[in-house]
């Protein structure tokens, strides 16, 4: 039988943040990190923008960051817009070997979790684990929760003759709409490497693979990209929250500690993980007690993200029950006229009183009783 001070149930993004936090902060610590796949966080990039991590914490992502930009860019049918904030990515191989380097062979378990408890895990080879706290961050549950969908297929293209983007286009919403509010997002890893993703704020998560190549496709030959090669794809569906029940998200009853999406930490409107993963790795290194009541800590910090993620549910709302689905593009695009710090706190979920204040002002850009309706039922 094994046994550990604390045990991560999950090594993706927030449970693999979590062993980089506790590793450096708390080398003391008996820690295993149970994960079955063959590398820690999967096959993921994850971008964020700089004001999205405090200073004070960035020791735990600068070594991860693959690639970095000093601005980004938008573009929708009315107007384009150059941002001065940097924008970076870390990619998943960083993640893997960062977590492969600050713990031992032995303290990564390759095997699938089947039974969770405050203080043991039970594996599918019948193992049991015998721990002070568990923290399960084994990704998303979806219980009692209104949702729509941000999903995307990306990939990295070759283009031998280059492809003229020196910064990124974090949304090209001059695209034809299809399926809700769609845009293409582009990364330039080098001058002849380009991630393109297709991506959808839609109704539901399905996902046409084919149908989206064709469409990456189609969108480079739109720019004049004489494609080589296409690699490293992924794709994803991404609850964002409109409304629901934390109290059914996360049962009163359910004991065992949770990290990440499980725990529901993220943006309710972007479905951005990171900087709640990241501020969640650091309070759990410097505050947590690790033991059973490990669990309750991280349901009353769960909660309290809940609550201050209201008004982010009420702009989903907006979005997708006030704007047609083809007109989805013009809620973002009215956005992104808005001051750039604002927007900046706003995708950090760090909106103040006037930011809030600020985006509700004015004519809504969406059918304005459609939208009185979704006010009258969010309150």
């Amino acid at each position: 039988m094994k046994r550990a001070d604390l045990v991560i149930v999950g090594g993706g993004l927030a449970g693999g943040l979590c062993a980089l936090a506790l590793r450096r902060r708390r080398p003391d610590l008996r820690l295993l990190l149970v994960e079955p796949g063959p590398s820690i966080g999967g096959n993921h990039l994850w971008s964020f923008f700089e004001s999205d991590v405090a200073p004070a914490d960035r020791w735990l992502t600068d070594p991860l960051i693959r690639h970095r930009w000093p601005d980004y860019e938008v573009r929708f049918p009315a107007h384009q817009r150059h941002l001065a904030e940097a924008y970076q990515t870390i990619e998943s191989e960083a993640l893997d070997e960062a977590v492969r380097k600050a713990l031992s062979a032995e303290e990564i378990v390759r095997a699938e979790a089947t039974d969770l408890g405050p203080t043991h895990v039970t594996l599918a080879t019948g193992e049991r684990i015998e721990a002070k706290a568990v923290l399960d961050a084994r990704g998303g549950k979806a219980e009692g929760l209104d949702l729509g969908w941000q999903k995307f297929l990306g990939q990295l293209l070759t283009i031998p003759q280059g492809h003229g983007l020196t910064r990124p286009i974090v949304m090209d919403a001059t695209v034809d709409q299809h399926d809700g509010y769609r845009f293409v997002y582009c990364l330039p890893f080098s001058p002849t490497e380009l991630f393109v993703e297709d991506t959808y704020y839609s109704d539901g998560p399905e996902l046409d693979h084919d149908r989206l190549r064709d469409r990456i496709g189609d969108y480079a030959a739109a720019q004049g990209w004489q494609v080589a090669d296409r690699s490293r794809e992924e794709h994803g569906a991404l609850p964002v929250v409109i409304g629901g029940d934390f109290d059914r998200l996360w049962p009163a009853a359910d004991h065992v500690a949770r990290a990440g999406a499980r725990g529901g930490f993220f943006h309710p409107l972007t479905s951005y993980s990171l900087p709640d993963a990241v501020r969640f790795a650091i309070w759990l290194a410097d505050k947590a007690t690790f033991d059973a009541r490990l669990g309750a800590a991280t349901r009353a910090r769960g909660r309290r993200h809940w609550r201050s993620g209201a008004f982010y549910r009420l702009l989903t709302a907006l979005l997708f029950h006030a704007a047609e689905p083809g007109q989805r593009y013009l809620v973002l695009e009215r956005f992104y006229r808005l001051s750039g710090p604002l927007i900046g706190r706003f995708y950090a979920g760090m909106s103040t009183g006037y930011d809030k204040a600020r985006v509700l002002a004015g004519k809504p850009p969406v059918p304005f009783f459609r939208a009185l309706r979704v006010l009258r039922d969010s309150l």
